[in-house]
């Protein structure tokens, strides 16, 4: 496995990510591990991946909605008063 030193991390976001890890009952390594997996590789039980990947397989099924044109009309008049 990879290592990696983050350098110049502000003294808040490692004050959270200590409180952070503290609530969860890891180490701060632990916690910063399970941040950076859980952001780079999606879940795949993920809603909003499950529902891109089933707009997806519709649109290449070509079962999307195809709605009508709607009727376009001009703008208003703006009345200056």
């Amino acid at each position: 496995m990879a290592q990696m030193l983050i350098r110049n991390l502000p003294d808040e976001v490692k004050a959270a990510l200590r409180k952070r890890a503290q609530a969860h009952g890891h180490s701060m390594e632990a916690e910063a591990r399970s941040i950076l997996v859980g952001t780079v590789l999606p879940q795949h039980d993920d809603p909003v991946l499950k529902w891109l990947r089933g707009a997806d397989e519709l649109r290449e099924a070509g079962e999307g909605a195809d709605l009508p044109e709607p009727e376009r009309q001009l703008p208003r008049p703006i009345e200056l008063a």
